[in-house]
């Protein structure tokens, strides 16, 4: 896989999970580069429409390919994804789909920050069109705000010594580069997994912290199972635990039925249904997938099934 590729992950098992209808309508709420859309595309009649969203400037830019008038893209973070439908007069969505994380483009371009492969300045915004950059975040945020997003985010047991070394070092200077806060991180972290960055677990924190991503993930959810169609499915494909645990979560909250009161009058045939059912167990890219794509290696996806219960 070059430099700047973007394999698309689970890319036949996610559409195959959301059991396309010619005539449906779909929402790829992570458009990326487009992988899972053109086979979504592919899969759509004439009068099946696919609505995609991003909120990174070039991957909305790359939907400029789509010559396709079953096709729209809108730059927007998929928390809005209830104003972007009512915006086009849609109430009811056949199939929602989500891959989320960070994209092989973004981690590519050094310049975009994500990485501390190469020197860069420390940006990590998915939307760099608004919004505060990591470097801004880190020049005002308490030595106590840093410690609890690396800790939370990023799962890091160093967290404390690394949040003291990111405000003895700004005392010294700006930490405005990618590879400065990789060098302050190695720094104080004594031990890591073999093959792994010590700056790994720091730099997955700040992207989710900058990013909101478990905030917006949150925020979505809900939408999703308001606005899917009685059989319409929601896939949801994820890359680390803290995103999984929110899924798998609202699934199965989702998929049993409502508490009611103690002792209410009412029989099983009036009991309140499930708004959703799980379909399958959660999936996992295959050896040849991981082989041909190794960033594959940690993705798992859950999809479920809307009911007729509104």
């Amino acid at each position: 896989m070059s430099r700047g590729s973007h394999v698309t992950v689970l890319l036949k098992a996610a559409v195959d999970g959301l059991k396309v209808r010619a005539d449906g309508i779909y929402v790829d709420c992570t458009f990326g580069r487009g992988g899972h859309s053109r086979e979504i595309l592919v899969r759509l009649g004439k009068r099946g429409r696919l609505i995609a969203m991003d909120r990174d400037p070039q991957a909305a830019a790359a939907g400029g390919e789509f010559d396709d008038k079953r096709f729209e893209l809108v730059h927007s973070s998929f928390s809005a994804f209830a104003e972007v439908l009512l915006a086009r007069g849609i109430s009811v969505v056949d199939g929602i789909l989500f891959d989320l994380g960070v994209s092989s483009p973004q981690l590519d371009d050094a310049q975009r920050g994500f990485s501390f492969r190469a020197d860069a300045p420390l940006d990590m915004r998915m939307d760099t069109s608004r919004g505060v950059t990591a470097a801004e975040w880190l020049a005002v945020a308490d030595e106590g705000e840093i410690r609890e997003v690396i800790r939370n985010y990023g799962e890091e047991r160093f967290a404390r010594q690394i949040a003291a070394a990111i405000v003895a070092a700004r005392a010294r200077g700006p930490v405005a580069t990618t590879r400065q806060l990789a060098g302050i991180v190695a720094a104080v972290v004594r031990t890591r997994e073999p093959g792994q960055n010590p700056a790994t677990r720091s730099f997955q924190a700040l992207r989710i912290h900058v990013n909101q991503e478990l905030e917006e993930l949150t925020r979505v959810l809900p939408q999703c199972v308001d606005a899917l169609a009685p059989g319409g499915r929601l896939a949801v494909i994820s890359f680390h635990s803290l995103e999984d645990r929110i899924v798998k979560r609202f699934l199965r909250e989702q998929s049993q039925p409502p508490r009611l009161p103690a002792r209410l009058p009412l029989r099983a045939a009036e009991l309140p249904s499930p708004r959703l059912t799980l379909i399958g167990k959660m999936q996992r890219p295959d050896d040849a997938e991981i082989a041909a794509n190794p960033r594959a290696r940690s993705a798992l996806m859950r999809i479920a099934e809307k009911t007729g219960q509104v």
